[in-house]
């Protein structure tokens, strides 16, 4: 939670305040991160609309805990998105999600070439809660979608190969696990897991472009986009 970043005792009366663009002025007793959260959340559900971003100094506020120091944010930035963009928030959220992950699948490989293999197995097996959860968040997208993907299967057939091709890789890397040598299973997830993650990252980034030009195509309004991929050539392998 932003609270989680900066307490909410902390009162600024000099910060910044953007909605979409627009500055926004705050009530009084509002000017601590979470007043300013809620605040903008109530702005957008009185426009029907969602809060779907919130950035502090131009960090996105999930990440503020690590780069921003109590009491010393400058500008709080909210963006919202209708209710008919929720696909495309969750691909988003998808992406973030898998931006996530590889980070953690990084940290772990360094962590495990300084430790024992116990150390190493312990760290891979937290690893997998990681990386199921943009399986999880991409099956709230709706059969609508089916169009969107490759060969026009649906969002549902799209989800069970993905759940597939993960399912190989976890029985791939506890393979290595068997090795009792640290190194071995770190070579794994480097071989394995990272290049599932960019695979996953690519197929989203395709789907990304496509949703985005079906909504430019029917002239609906579009927001602007709070998370960005590589320009993807290919979807993963409907084969395990």
């Amino acid at each position: 939670m932003y609270t989680d970043a900066i307490p909410s005792a902390s009162v600024r009366e000099d910060v910044d305040i953007l909605l979409d663009g627009s500055p926004v002025r705050l009530p009084p007793g509002r000017h601590s991160l979470s007043g300013i959260r809620s605040y903008l959340e109530t702005l957008a559900l009185g426009q029907q609309r969602v809060l779907g971003f919130l950035s502090v100094d131009g960090i996105p506020a999930g990440r503020a805990r690590k780069v921003t120091e109590p009491g010393h944010f400058t500008r709080v930035e909210g963006r919202t998105f209708a209710l008919d963009q929720i696909p495309l928030q969750l691909i988003r959220m998808t992406m973030e999600q898998v931006e996530q992950a590889r980070q953690n699948v990084q940290s772990a490989v360094s962590l495990m070439l300084i430790n024992d293999a116990a150390v190493a197995r312990e760290l891979w097996w937290d690893l997998t809660k990681d990386l199921k959860l943009p399986l999880m968040t991409l099956s709230l997208l709706p059969e609508t979608l089916s169009g969107a993907f490759p060969g026009g299967a649906s969002a549902t057939q799209i989800r069970k190969w993905q759940l597939q091709q993960l399912g190989e890789l976890y029985k791939d890397v506890d393979e290595a696990c068997c090795a009792h040598n640290a190194a071995v299973l770190a070579q794994a997830l480097e071989s394995r897991v990272l290049p599932w993650l960019d695979n996953l990252e690519a197929s989203l980034a395709l789907l990304h472009t496509t949703v985005s030009a079906g909504r430019s195509a029917a002239e609906e309004p579009q927001g602007e986009s709070f998370a960005s991929g590589r320009p993807a050539a290919f979807w993963p392998s409907h084969e395990p």
